[in-house]
């Protein structure tokens, strides 16, 4: 079995079992993958309500899920 025939199984699950199949394949990555972020708690924090209040402000649009996902493929 491959990774696409896998996929296409997994988006036969409902949302509620595919949220459980991703936490599970989620903590069965090994350390060496775990992402180490280069700012601190609290300087993401203040990044996140900076974000925040140029969203309200309406200087920057946000996107969806769908169309980050879209982006990034």
């Amino acid at each position: 079995m491959n990774v696409e025939s896998i996929t296409n199984e997994m988006l036969q699950l409902n949302s509620h079992d595919r949220a459980k199949l991703a936490e599970a394949i989620w903590e069965s990555i090994e350390e060496p993958y775990i992402f180490i972020s280069d700012i601190s708690d609290e300087e993401a924090i203040d990044l996140a309500k900076k974000r925040d209040e140029e969203i309200e402000k309406g200087n920057v649009t946000p996107l969806s899920h769908k169309e980050l996902m879209d982006r990034l493929r």
